[in-house]
């Protein structure tokens, strides 16, 4: 499927498993996808902007540059994706999961979290990584991201 550029107003998505393709620059307007998967799909760019987003996985895909402002998600799964500075501001995100993501200068500004879970995921250079809390991880991802969870509540690195 291509929808490269494409803008989608009010669009309803159920039960769908979407293979390949590309949702490059794609915006919606009011969008709601229930119970699906993406595989594989190029996302780069994708306006998810308030999107209510309900059991769907994303896997292998490229979803960098990508907004997800204001959007609801709920028990969603990101498992090996691409995902460098998608923009999660002021989004609601419940029972999320990361798994094996790319997150580097991620920003999560008024972003809520509520049982949601990270591992293996890099979220260096994050912005306001302090809008993770209540995030579950694992004890060695949040060692490998010591520098922005410290900056984040003001403490200074000195060697």
């Amino acid at each position: 499927m291509d929808l490269t550029t494409a803008t989608l107003s009010r669009p309803r998505l159920a039960d769908v498993a979407i293979a390949g393709g590309s949702w490059a620059n794609t915006r919606t307007v009011d969008m709601q996808l229930r119970r699906g998967t993406f595989r594989g799909v190029r996302m780069t760019g994708v306006g998810f902007a308030s999107a209510s987003v309900q059991d769907v996985s994303f896997v292998e895909c490229r979803i960098d540059l990508s907004s997800f402002r204001f959007a609801k998600l709920a028990r969603v799964r990101f498992e090996r994706c691409q995902m460098e500075e998608i923009d999660f501001s002021s989004a609601q995100l419940q029972s999320v999961m990361f798994l094996d993501c790319v997150m580097v200068k991620s920003l999560w500004a008024e972003a809520t979290l509520t049982r949601c879970e990270m591992r293996g995921s890099d979220i260096s250079g994050s912005g306001n990584p302090e809008r993770l809390r209540g995030l579950r991880m694992p004890w060695q991802d949040v060692l490998a991201a010591a520098g922005e969870l410290a900056a984040a509540v003001g403490i200074e690195i000195v060697e």
